[in-house]
């Protein structure tokens, strides 16, 4: 028995809506990185990252690129890997709320617990991809389009 998934608009603008809020985060956070270079290097260097200077240009290109895929719903799944697997060691490299003095550690824990649902809002987009409105649906399209359009 085959089994056919049907949408509807309540689902179809959620998945957009996820996406469009997901993405904004990662895109913003990239913009920021770029903007703010000095300070965010320093950032890093203060949480004993080597080579700072070097690794917050693949970190900022694949929060732009990551994020404007994800936007898009261009490899949504690809997209959300990869920005799962760039804000868990994030994660646990900035916001480690156990081992930083107790006026911040409430601080760093919400971070922490905030960083932790974006991931399970990454991993959802894994799971039932980008949705109906997404560049991965035109391209699905496109191609059949093309075989009708060969076969007349």
């Amino acid at each position: 028995m085959q089994t056919q998934t049907q949408t509807n608009p309540v689902t179809d603008w959620a998945a957009l809506g996820s996406r469009v809020l997901l993405a904004s985060l990662f895109l913003w956070s990239g913009y920021s990185k770029l903007a703010y270079l000095g300070p965010n290097v320093g950032y890093m260097k203060a949480y004993g990252l080597p080579a700072a200077e070097l690794l917050i240009w693949p970190a900022l290109a694949l929060e732009l690129i990551a994020g404007a895929m994800l936007l898009l719903g261009w490899k949504t799944r690809w997209a959300a890997l990869a920005l799962v697997l760039f804000t868990i060691p994030a994660t646990f490299i900035f916001h480690a709320y156990w081992s930083v003095p107790a006026d911040q550690a409430l601080n760093q824990q919400i971070h922490f617990v905030k960083n932790l649902a974006i991931v399970g809002g990454l991993l959802s987009v894994i799971a039932h991809g980008a949705g109906r409105f997404a560049i991965e649906q035109v391209e699905k399209v496109l191609p059949l389009r093309a075989a009708v359009q060969s076969a007349r």
